[in-house]
């Protein structure tokens, strides 16, 4: 295997995530191909247990969306809600990145980074596209207040 088919399959990879669809709407209809949509993914917190977040996002449909080549619109909306008892797996970093999930075949990721308000004690998750040359300034945010509950942080 070349090194060419090596890296793209590298990059194909490391788009494989811990979110599970929800569900998704059809926004547009394509006689080619599936249809443009809105697609809900769900995904926990991978170092705070009780912590879910819903991620929206364009998906393109056609004959390129269909075959995977085609690139996802920076367009997503975040809630993250508290689900279950707040539990910290350990101390949690001021800020850091708990998912990424590829929005093209190169260089374009949805990024989902958690950071902690110490002072209101509350957990921030914050969704943004980046790209190689050009991300986008699109966002989302949500908070989830610990409550009763301190948050551990290094």
């Amino acid at each position: 295997m070349g090194k060419w088919a090596l890296c793209f399959l590298g990059f194909m990879i490391s788009g494989i995530s811990l979110a599970e669809e929800v569900g998704s709407v059809t926004t547009a209809f394509k006689l080619i191909g599936r249809n443009h949509r809105v697609q809900v993914d769900a995904f926990d917190d991978p170092k705070v247990a009780g912590v879910t977040c819903y991620i929206s996002r364009a998906k393109t449909g056609g004959v390129k969306g269909s075959l995977g080549l085609a690139e996802d619109k920076a367009e997503f909306s975040i809630a993250c809600r508290q689900t279950a008892k707040l539990v910290f797996k350990n101390p949690l970093a001021k800020q850091e990145e708990v998912f990424s999930e590829s929005a093209s075949i190169f260089f374009k990721s949805v990024q989902v980074v958690r950071m902690v308000d110490v002072k209101r004690n509350t957990l921030i998750y914050l969704t943004y596209s980046d790209k190689l040359i050009d991300g986008s300034p699109q966002n989302s945010v949500t908070a989830v207040p610990a409550g009763d509950v301190k948050i551990p942080v290094k």
